[in-house]
């Protein structure tokens, strides 16, 4: 199963002719999730040629107004569709009466379910067959939340030479076993799973974490992302306003992908006044303390292979 995450905007506070505001989309096949809206989303979606109708469900961090101005025009555009599927809106308080004026002032004609689910404590806010997603709390200047989506460990290797040497031909009881049942061989022995399979393997796990003060409870939630999407909005020569602000230097940020072990970290969320070439001293500072750090850019894609 395929895992994509694609950077919609990478800044903060202000839209750049070059730097859209703070959004992330994780594709996993058919299902499309979608991390805040600030403004240029949609012409991103549209840049990548993704198929927006199809997103599942968007979740919020908090409604500043550079995280969610994108959202009313994303609602939108799917009722030009004929979309049958609900969609599922989550966030802090104060999202529902932001998704609620937005289509009363604005007499949005919306031929679909939204469903807005407002988060007061941290737990597990939305689930599918072999995933969920899960939402934390972070420090900011209003209710913010950080978001991992983790996927239920996989079954082990299947191997056919065992089953063949047990006697189990090839067919349903094949599958069953794969399924994590037990089944009966040609000769009448009971075959369990871990007979003809190998160790369980673990799933994936992207993480999201913008707009807050450094928390080491942070790395806890995000503890062995394959990727994490995590602000870097300062240097570490603006500590103290970052402090003052509720947001992270870069280095800060380094600090949570080392003591999460990560695998990856992409810096997100930088204040306007960085222009794309001094950037570079974020990425430098991150990496001085986790080197598996890379700058996220608007438009930028990366795959989450499985581990085999």
């Amino acid at each position: 199963m395929n895992l994509e995450a694609f950077v919609l905007g990478c800044g903060g506070m202000m839209p750049l002719p070059y730097r859209h505001l703070t959004s992330v989309l994780l594709r996993r096949d058919g299902d499309l999730f979608l991390f805040d809206g600030g403004e240029g989303t949609q012409v991103s979606l549209k840049r990548l040629n993704l198929k927006w109708k199809k997103i599942n469900a968007i979740f919020v961090s908090h409604t500043h107004a550079d995280h969610v101005t994108g959202l009313p025009g994303i609602l939108m555009l799917s009722s030009q569709v004929d979309r049958k599927e609900p969609l599922y809106i989550y966030g802090p308080p104060k999202i529902a009466e932001y998704i609620e004026t937005s289509r009363r002032v604005l007499d949005m004609y919306i031929n679909y379910e939204i469903i807005v689910k407002e988060i007061t404590a941290p737990c597990v806010v939305h689930t599918g067959e072999d995933y969920y997603v899960r939402a934390f709390p972070l420090e900011h200047t209003k209710t913010c939340v950080g978001y991992t989506l983790e996927e239920l460990p996989r079954p082990g290797e299947f191997f056919p030479e065992k089953a063949r040497e047990l006697n189990v031909p090839c067919g349903p009881l094949w599958s069953r076993l794969q399924k994590g049942e037990s089944v009966e061989s040609a000769d009448g022995k009971i075959i369990t799973p871990d007979m003809v399979m190998g160790k369980e393997r673990s799933g994936r796990k992207v993480s999201y974490v913008t707009d807050t003060l450094y928390l080491p409870s942070i790395a806890k939630e995000v503890q062995g992302s394959d990727l994490l999407f995590c602000e870097g909005m300062f240097t570490r020569e603006f500590e103290d306003q970052a402090k003052e602000k509720k947001h992270m230097t870069s280095t800060q940020a380094a600090t949570i992908a080392r003591d999460a072990k990560v695998k990856k970290m992409a810096l997100i969320h930088y204040s306007p006044r960085y222009n794309d070439y001094d950037l570079k001293p974020l990425l430098e500072e991150a990496q001085e303390i986790f080197p598996d750090t890379i700058l996220s850019k608007d438009r930028m894609s990366f795959e989450i292979p499985n581990e085999d």
